[in-house]
């Protein structure tokens, strides 16, 4: 592939993309007449966002470079069984919306942080706080901005590796252009604009995918095509003779780690959940998650359904495929997989000019929307849980938009350097879950006990935290056999025990003084929120009917 093949007009459709997002976003960000910005106008948009910007934000920053790239790789290599992220996480946002909403928005936080502060102590809200921190930059911004650039370098360049670097800088530049000035309010309008681009670009090259990989052509007929001759990929729940089954192990997606991972992601994810805090109301945020967990429900047709149609051109006789050359395309030279070549090489090799000016301006829309978010939070969490206590100077306060600009800034340049060390994954969307594996099942139980056990205490927070990661660390012992989402759940219930297990050591009777009163009306939901949360739980109960 060579950037030749992307003509003028690809060039021209591009260059529009960038200049409306930017001008968006530069529009929002500018100061109203005779308002000074604060702190709620720059990290949580004057909570003044409506559903829908909510629901198209939430899924803007929810997909990037991981779900457009790593999760087509992983469709290539699992198959559709990888959707169970996508279709989960609706249920997981239906939950969300209506246990933890109530309690966050009632709290007024600007961050997840600060809820533990309010429910437990305000070290371990600033060890936490420095970890997420750490998360954010050295995982969440340089996987995405590495798997962007990585992209970019197939799609534009001739995939040697020579354009990585130039696309990660380019993609950072345009993310902070906006962002790091104008805050929650420009990632969140912005986001509107992104998602739609990115469903639809998804949606094109999921078409173009079907089409060519028959040498007779046809949408239907493609699908039927990949259907019959890789009826094993279209199976949600993997059995044990899988090969990809330590990656999903079986059951464990619907009863298992799948809950710890979505529960921890969606319900305390900062760069997730910062625009929920944002909106108008409880019930308007509420109607924006389920919104979003209406667009999760068709995320996979665009990420994972062009894998596996890359998997068929693949799995093809050398002479009978489609085209020519796929193998040598996916092979290393050490005769490993490069899953995460799929969605990149469909684009450079199928998708015609003028249409992949838009592609690709909806690949790097998922990018940027992703690390326009992840930057923001990061600069809410410092400048609100470190910043502030620790070392804003009383003299000279209202500095707090300040701080984050020049936070999101230096975040921003770590993961541009560190973002090339990643080097090749074979499946870097498994990889990132992993990784974040050791350490969420720890969080989501301090955070699981805190909202809903009352007598949870620091102690035993602190304890369970502790005993987290080594627990964690025992369970991936290769003896045990265990797959890491088996990991990440037992891990989950046995940090939950060491919690309830020190806490009642030190306080036997008595609720803890911070903790959580709930009642009945706190959970009461709206009309529509309850026909759209049932609307989704019949569309799993019929999808997983589906493709069990």
């Amino acid at each position: 592939m060579n950037a030749t093949n992307f003509s003028l007009l690809d060039y021209l459709i591009f260059i529009v993309y960038a200049i409306v997002i930017l001008g968006i976003g530069l529009w929002v960000s500018r100061n109203k007449k005779g308002h000074e910005r604060n702190a709620e106008d720059y990290f949580l948009a004057g909570k003044s966002l409506p559903w829908w910007a909510i629901g198209a934000s939430l899924i803007a920053a929810n997909i990037s470079a991981e779900q457009m790239i790593g999760m087509s790789g992983s469709g290539m290599a699992l198959g559709l069984a990888i959707a169970s992220y996508e279709w989960m996480a609706a249920l997981t946002l239906i939950i969300v919306g209506k246990y933890f909403l109530p309690v966050f928005i009632e709290k007024g936080l600007y961050t997840i942080p600060e809820f533990i502060e309010k429910r437990y102590s305000t070290n371990l809200k600033t060890i936490l706080a420095v970890f997420w921190i750490g998360l954010f930059i050295f995982v969440n911004l340089t996987s995405v901005l590495f798997l962007g650039g990585k992209a970019l370098d197939t799609i534009l360049g001739i995939g040697d590796g020579s354009l990585i670097f130039p696309a990660i800088l380019a993609l950072a530049c345009f993310a902070a252009a906006y962002s790091i000035y104008g805050g929650l309010a420009a990632v969140a309008w912005t986001d509107v604009i992104q998602v739609v681009l990115l469903v639809l670009g998804g949606f094109i090259t999921t078409l173009i995918a079907l089409h060519h990989v028959t040498p007779d052509g046809g949408i239907i007929a493609g699908f039927a095509h990949i259907y019959e001759t890789a009826g094993d990929k279209f199976h949600m729940i993997l059995k044990k003779d899988n090969p990809e089954f330590s990656n999903l192990p079986g059951i464990a997606v619907l009863i298992g780690g799948m809950w710890v991972a979505n529960l921890y992601y969606w319900g305390f994810n900062q760069y997730i959940i910062q625009r929920t805090l944002a909106a108008k109301s409880l019930r308007e945020s509420q109607r924006g998650i389920v919104f979003a967990g209406f667009l999760k429900l068709i995320v996979p047709l665009f990420v994972v359904i062009p894998g596996i149609a890359v998997w068929v051109m693949f799995s093809q006789p050398e002479g009978t495929s489609v085209i020519d050359g796929v193998q040598e395309a996916f092979v290393k030279a050490d005769g490993s997989m490069n899953y995460d070549k799929a969605y990149p090489w469909l684009i450079s090799t199928f998708i015609p000019s003028g249409l992949k000016g838009l592609v690709v301006a909806a690949l790097a829309a998922a990018i940027v929307s992703s690390l326009a978010s992840m930057v923001n939070s990061t600069a809410t969490i410092f400048t609100m849980d470190i910043y502030k206590p620790y070392f804003e100077n009383k003299a000279k306060k209202n500095r707090d938009v300040a701080i984050g600009r020049i936070t999101g800034g230096i975040a921003l340049a770590i993961a541009i350097f560190m973002a090339p060390m990643l080097g090749n994954l074979e499946q870097a969307f498994q990889y990132i879950q992993e990784y974040t594996g050791l350490v969420s099942p720890g969080i989501l139980a301090v955070f699981m006990l805190g909202l809903f056990y009352k007598k949870a205490t620091n102690k035993g927070a602190i304890a369970g935290i502790l005993a987290s990661i080594p627990v964690a660390l025992l369970l991936k012992i290769p003896a045990l056999g265990l797959p890491w989402m088996d990991q990440m759940f037992y891990t989950f219930l046995i940090t939950m025990v060491v919690i309830a297990m020190v806490s009642l050591s030190t306080n036997k009777f008595d609720d803890d003084p911070k903790g959580i009163v709930l009642t009945n009306k706190m959970f009461i939901t709206g009309k529509n929120f309850n026909i759209a949360s049932y609307v989704i739980m019949i569309l799993l109960v019929v999808l997983y009917a589906m493709f069990w």
